[in-house]
């Protein structure tokens, strides 16, 4: 591992990944945590530009602050392990590893993502706004356990984009999973960029990765005792895990 490779998280539809555990834990690695057009300090994006390939053109000009002619380690959670993907498939010489954080590979991991795509504007700004008023119980949803410091991130997450963002994300998500285009250029990927598979151990059955990911995997960690929000539940646990993850690189 080259300790001057940046690592670039990228968030899901919902929050941000930027953690003070990720900055302590990865030292000296740099952290890059950009906002997705949509996403917080970007929030006022129109939704006809918040898709899948923009997102990828605007992490290309972000990373390349920090990274100028070098390559960055991405970790995408989620939907943002579809970018991930994909921001390889495009730029794969400036890569260096991808970490996937229970990452879309299928239809079937964009479950909410396909529910909340087909809602009107009006059913998913009152889904989002529902979650914002009570976001204990969106934790509680998730399998989160209640803390304080988890509920202070949960809200944060929930006002970091408004539900526009989410929609135009989860229509994108299904426009660019839903074909044969999007596993062929996994599997280019998987064949050009060292790719680590990262799963909590209660909602690992649910992640619906193709034998031929795990069989060409550079690796594949279960965290103890999380779900699909692992980084909400045990920031430190997962900082450590990445870090773990990394160092095999």
């Amino acid at each position: 591992m080259h300790k001057e490779t940046p690592v670039v998280f990228i968030n899901g539809l919902i929050g941000c990944l930027d953690h003070s555990a990720l900055h302590k834990r990865l030292c000296p690695l740099p952290v890059v945590v950009p906002d997705l057009l949509g996403y917080g300090r970007l929030s006022t994006v129109t939704p006809c530009c918040v898709n899948i390939p923009s997102q990828i053109e605007h992490l290309h000009r972000e990373i390349r602050k920090y990274a100028p002619g070098g390559r960055v380690h991405l970790v995408g959670h989620s939907v943002g392990g579809v970018v991930a993907m994909l921001y390889a498939r495009r730029y794969r010489d400036e890569v260096a590893s991808i970490t996937s954080v229970e990452g879309n590979f299928s239809l079937k991991d964009a479950f909410w993502s396909s529910s909340v795509a087909k809602m009107s504007a009006q059913e998913a700004e009152a889904l989002l706004g529902g979650f914002r008023a009570n976001p204990r119980a969106w934790m509680e949803r998730a399998g989160v356990a209640f803390s304080q410091q988890r509920l202070e991130v949960a809200a944060a997450w929930l006002a970091h984009q408004p539900s526009s963002t989410v929609q135009a994300m989860a229509r994108s998500v299904l426009v660019e999973t839903g074909g044969d285009y999007y596993h062929d250029a996994l599997k280019t990927v998987f064949s050009s960029v060292p790719v680590h598979l990262l799963a909590g151990e209660r909602s690992r059955a649910e992640w619906d990765v193709p034998d031929w990911a795990i069989a060409q995997s550079a690796s594949i960690t279960i965290m103890r005792e999380v779900g699909h929000l692992m980084m909400l539940e045990q920031p430190q646990a997962f900082a450590q895990e990445i870090a773990q993850i990394l160092n095999r690189v």
